[in-house]
This record gives structure tokens, C-alpha cells and sequence, in this order.
């Protein structure tokens, strides 16, 4: 149906143009013909050339149209309203400003010079209705209530440890945890998603490798869920900074104006913010605090799965993915044994645990299996 309505529209377009300038065309091929028929002829004509030629377009037509409305339906009521308004009178200037250039008799100045004028200043009206909505709204008094409006006002901070504002970037969607993180009721006040966090999942989302287009559903899965369920109140920025190209910047200079801080499990976002005056939540970070301590002496259930970068060492795993390194373990592959914790050692990539096997110094039948191994070998 929209096709058709747009093959009809440029069918009428191209009648009116056949009215208007066919006659032109004759008069410059010398061909005349005064008869009372010849304009229906032209409009025929016209009609007939651009109906052909909208068969190819109304395809095109239609994808960029529901492009814009898509754009549109994403936009904020007041951003629209804001920028009608703008346009309007941008054009109003223009029309003002033409009416001299239509009475004078130059063919370019008197026809399109105007024109011109009508694209460029409803342009600027736009885009300066757009751009400056908070100044908009603080001139005609529309300030929104309390927790509505978070770009012209800082929540006062009961602490200076408290921020009310959470902000999540894209990595801590895609990775799914803040929801688990949400339901336990750990995280206090408002969880921040930006817009251009937004446009950046559906942008991955859209991605033509299946990895990245399943990622980024799974971050946009996770924000309508925290949406649906409200365990928390979320809120969107809708602002943007324009002069900032990379989103993580884009992240930081939000906290600032916001009082926030950063929710995140970026390493390398979380390295730049702290050169940023800026807070961050890593919650690889968390997870790691949060891995039961262990100490020397201290006994475990594992099993061990292969073997070490060091001679008969053996690797094992706990359940909550922390290495350990079993001395003499390469004789236990595969087979769940009760080790001693000897030590850990916490690196940048985790914690580690050394621990040696209670069966090296417990007797089976008058001699220990770890020496039984190494008489077989």
C-alpha cells in the first residue's frame, strides 16, 4: 500500500511538472501546437515518464522513509516538538527574507536564491532547536520534577562516598551479570543507560558477525529485563556530546556532570578513570573479592584435570574458577583427590593455590601412592 501511494504521489509530481515545463521544451524544439488539448498532453506525458521511473524508486522511497520513522520513534516528544518549532521558524525568516528577491527580475536571485534560503535557515532552526534543549526548557520554564530531569540538576549526595547515579556502559550489558548483581539488592539508587550506550548495542546488535549480533541482543535482552522487572529504578540519558567521538570518554564526561559513577568490567576503561577524578564498580573486581579465602594447612576436594608448566605438577580448578597447582598432581590426572593447602599467591589474573596431595603422606598398604606412580613410570 505505501508503494502504490508513493508511485501516485510521484506520478502527480510528474504531471504537474509535464504541465509547467513540456511547454517550455516545444517552444525550444520549435514544435507548436495551440490547441486547447496540448495541456492534458503534457500532463499525460509527464505522468506517464514519472510513473515509469517511480516503478524502480518506490523501493528506495519506502526504506528511507522507514528509516526516518524509526529514527523519529526513538526520539524524545520534546526533541520533535523542539525542533518543529525551530523549523518553522527558520522558514518564516526565509520567506521574509525572499520577498524583495522574488519582485526583482534576475532569474537566479528571483527563483533560486530563495529556495536556498528555505533549505538553509530551516536547517539551522533545526538543528539549534535540537541541540540546546535544556537551554530551551530552563528559558520557557519547563524544568520536570525531581528524578526526571537529571541534565540540569545534581542529585544532592548524602555522602561522599554515595553517588545516586549508576552508570552502565555496553560491556556490562553484553556480559549479563549486573542483572544476578541488581536482584541481590546490593546496588543502591539509579541505573543510568545512555543513549549512545543504546545506539552502540543496536548497532552491535545489527553486526554482520554472529558473535557480535549475539552479544549485543544479549545486552538489549538484559536491559528490557532490568526495564520490565524494575528491581531498581532505570533511567535514560538522552543527551549526547557531540564533540566527543569515542563512547568511553562520552561515559566519563557524563559522570561528571551527573556526580555518577561508572559500572563497568572493562579493564581498560576502568585504568582510564581512575586518571579521571572519576569513580568506577568493576565487578571482575567483586567477583574476585568475593572468592572464599583459603590458608595454609587449610584442606580441599578437587580434582585434578591436567598437568603443570613445572615437572609432576598437576592443575586442578574450584568451582569458582580459582587455579590450583598440586605438587606431585601429574600422578592424580583425572581423578578427585583430597589435597593441603600449602599457599596462595594473588596475581592480576586471580588468586593462586599451591597445595600438595594428602596421599604422599598418608601410608596405603605400607607405602604411599604417590611412590607406587613412580615405580610404575
Amino acid at each position: 500500500m505505501k508503494k502504490r501511494i508513493i508511485c501516485l504521489a510521484i506520478t502527480i509530481v510528474g504531471a504537474a511538472i509535464g504541465f509547467y515545463y513540456l511547454p517550455l521544451l516545444w517552444a525550444v524544439i520549435g514544435f507548436r501546437l495551440a490547441t486547447p488539448l496540448m495541456a492534458i498532453v503534457d500532463c499525460i506525458i509527464g505522468a506517464v515518464l514519472f510513473f515509469i521511473l517511480s516503478l524502480p524508486l518506490a523501493n528506495w522511497v519506502a526504506n528511507v522513509m522507514k528509516r526516518v520513522e524509526q529514527s523519529l520513534a526513538k526520539k524524545n516528544p520534546a526533541y520533535l516538538i523542539f525542533g518543529a518549532l525551530a523549523t518553522i521558524v527558520g522558514l518564516v525568516l526565509a520567506i521574509l527574507i525572499s520577498v524583495p528577491l522574488w519582485r526583482m527580475r534576475v532569474p537566479v536571485v528571483n527563483n533560486v536564491l530563495p529556495l536556498l534560503l528555505m533549505v538553509i535557515f530551516s536547517y539551522m532552526g533545526f538543528r539549534i532547536g535540537t541541540t540546546r534543549l535544556d537551554e530551551w526548557r530552563n528559558f520557557l520554564g519547563l524544568r520536570r520534577e525531581r528524578g526526571k530531569d537529571i541534565t540540569n540538576q545534581v542529585l544532592k549526595r548524602q555522602d561522599d562516598n554515595y553517588h545516586h547515579y549508576k552508570i552502565l556502559d555496553t560491556n556490562i550489558l553484553i556480559d549479563g551479570r549486573i542483572y544476578d548483581l541488581v536482584k541481590t539488592g546490593f546496588l543502591e539508587g539509579t541505573l543510568l543507560v545512555p543513549n549512545f550506550v543504546l545506539y552502540e548495542l543496536q548497532y552491535i546488535a545489527d553486526s554482520g558477525d554472529s558473535i557480535k549480533r549475539v552479544r549485543g541482543r544479549r545486552g538489549l535482552e538484559i536491559l528490557n529485563k532490568l526495564q520490565e522487572e524494575r528491581i531498581v529504578p532505570v533511567e535514560m540519558y538522552e543527551g549526547d556530546f557531540e564533540d566527543i567521538d569515542e563512547v568511553d570518554s562520552k561515559l566519563i564526561a557524563l559522570a561528571k556532570k551527573v556526580d555518577g559513577v561508572i559500572v563497568t568490567n572493562d579493564w581498560n576503561l576502568n585504568k582510564v578513570i581512575q586518571f579521571q577524578n572519576v569513580q568506577a564498580l568493576n565487578i571482575n573486581n567483586l567477583a574476585k573479592s568475593l572468592r572464599p579465602r583459603v590458608i595454609p594447612g587449610e584442606r580441599l576436594t578437587v580434582m585434578v584435570v591436567k598437568r603443570g608448566t613445572e615437572r609432576q605438577q598437576g592443575v586442578a580448578y574450584l568451582d569458582d574458577g580459582t587455579m590450583v597447582v598440586v605438587e606431585d598432581g601429574r600422578y592424580f590426572i583425572n581423578e578427585r583427590i583430597e589435597v593441603e593447602v600449602t599457599s596462595a599467591l594473588q596475581t592480576d589474573a586471580g588468586r593462586m593455590i599451591f597445595a600438595r596431595p594428602l596421599h604422599s603422606t598418608k601410608g596405603i598398604g605400607g607405602h604411599n601412592r604417590s611412590t607406587k606412580h613412580q615405580s610404575k613410570k
